[in-house]
């Protein structure tokens, strides 16, 4: 019975990502990485070591995936102010991973859920912009009262700029 739920679980994420739009599809990357770093949180807490190893080599994994999806000629400032956003989580990620440490986790996992938001926000936005609504206010990709270059050692905020990447925010 297990095994029939599993592929009717299996299906509709196949169809899910299948059907998705770019933008949809990174939201999903955010989303499976910051998922598998909440249950390797968890599992280093529970002292399950294996379990731990195996949910951040996905979340690494996934950082990587976004690392290489970056697209140089479309933006290189902004590529590189998000490559090492993703290299400051993927670090992370490989200490806690190392070091069975959720301080490490907790802190890269804070940078990628901020990411995460900022980019909702620039589908929220691009969605208004596509259906022709005015009269919002339109939303700034990063609080102003939020600096997260100080947090994360860079010099400048890399959400001033749309994202590089092969994500494209024109669907």
């Amino acid at each position: 019975m297990k095994s029939k739920a599993n592929n009717t679980t299996n299906e509709y994420l196949k169809t899910k990502v299948m059907t998705a739009s770019q933008e949809q599809l990174q939201l999903m990357l955010y989303d499976g990485a910051i998922r598998f770093c909440e249950q390797a949180r968890q599992a280093i807490l529970d002292k399950e070591i294996e379990k731990s190893f195996n949910l951040l080599s996905r979340a690494e994994a996934i950082i990587m995936e976004m690392v290489s999806s970056l697209r140089d000629d479309f933006a290189p400032e902004t590529c590189a102010k998000m490559r090492s956003l993703y290299f400051f989580c993927y670090e992370k990620f490989v200490a806690a991973n190392m070091k069975k440490d959720v301080v490490p986790l907790d802190e890269g996992l804070r940078v990628l859920r901020h990411m995460r938001e900022t980019w909702v926000m620039l589908m929220e936005q691009l969605k208004r912009e596509k259906t022709g609504r005015t009269g919002e206010p339109e939303l700034s990709p990063v609080p102003p009262d939020i600096d997260i270059s100080e947090s994360v050692g860079i010099n400048k905020n890399p959400f001033d700029q749309p994202v590089g990447s092969n994500i494209s925010l024109e669907g």
